[in-house]
């Protein structure tokens, strides 16, 4: 199917800080900027509007030799697995880089956040580690970085758009980069779990690392154990997840460890039940805590 959600060209992007974001497809203005809206998957090289798509991350071919755009040649490759994409360039991947990374400081061309998984990064004056977490915005300058500890690090690595991410030389901030949104380095152990905004998850808890323009934005979810949804749902936004820990059967799907949802805006969502619990990393585009973005379902007949 035709992705009706066309971002700038890379051709109309010299002047990458006041490109407009593609509203988002359930009725929204783009405030957001993450641009999970219209993606394509590694399951699906067409986006399938109102059709969640499950997947284990370790069934994805691995992309070798794979650099960040625009870095000089001598800095060491990683490797990647593309998950979802979008024509403009907004992406969602894992990406492995080895022992020896470094990469010099600069600037990116888009919004990027970085959520480790799996071994320990220098950002600047800054350490990333397991389930440590960054957002960058466009244009802001973090200064080097390095893998640390001898280990690859696992991180996901998604870029927000809403043109393809590119690393520029530059040694300071660019003047209009929105610095008052930069997060250097968030260690989400010390964060204290909160409510949920849904009722469908109200027995579950949750931990913010960051709030998009739209009320959407970036968060852990604990599912207790012994969690039964009871219906199916209908999310009026569109999501990414990956799972941490533990599992939770959405449907037939049991969605477990290293498992990846994308679910674009009106999917209507199988029950979701478990018995051991789960965690899970979350991305969404839109404040749930408004009546209708989450809705209870019982097929007629069901």
């Amino acid at each position: 199917m035709e992705n009706k959600y066309d971002c700038a060209h890379e051709e109309e992007a010299d002047d990458f800080l006041h490109i407009a974001s593609v509203p988002e497809d359930w009725g929204g203005d783009g405030r957001g900027r993450m641009n999970l809206s219209g993606r394509r998957t590694a399951i699906s090289k067409e986006y399938v509007p109102r059709q969640y798509q499950f997947f284990d991350t370790n069934t994805v071919p691995e992309e070798d030799g794979w650099r960040i755009s625009g870095m000089p040649e001598n800095v060491v490759s990683g490797r990647r697995k593309l998950l979802t994409w979008h024509d403009c360039g907004a992406c969602t991947s894992k990406v492995l880089l080895p022992p020896q990374f470094e990469a010099p400081s600069g600037i990116f061309t888009a919004d990027l956040e970085i959520f480790v998984l799996k071994g320990v990064i220098q950002l600047g004056e800054w350490q990333l580690s397991k389930h440590g977490y960054s957002f960058i915005p466009a244009g802001v300058n973090v200064g080097s970085w390095k893998v640390l500890g001898g280990e690859e690090a696992e991180i996901l690595w998604m870029e927000n758009g809403p043109i393809p991410l590119k690393y520029k030389n530059a040694q300071k901030n660019h003047l209009d980069a929105r610095v008052g949104d930069f997060i250097p380095g968030l260690d989400s152990k010390l964060l204290p779990w909160g409510k949920t905004d849904t009722v469908q998850f109200e027995v579950s808890k949750k931990k913010y690392l960051r709030k998009d323009g739209n009320g959407g934005g970036t968060w852990l979810l604990t599912v207790l154990p012994h969690y039964d949804g009871k219906y199916q749902m209908i999310q009026s936004y569109n999501e990414e997840a990956y799972g941490l820990v533990g599992y939770c059967d959405i449907g037939d799907y049991r969605f477990g460890k290293n498992h990846f949802g994308y679910s674009p805006s009106f999917s209507t969502l199988p029950r979701h039940k478990t018995e051991d619990g789960a965690l899970f990393f979350v991305r969404v585009d839109r404040d749930l805590s408004k009546l209708g973005t989450v809705l209870s379902y019982a097929s007629p007949g069901a």
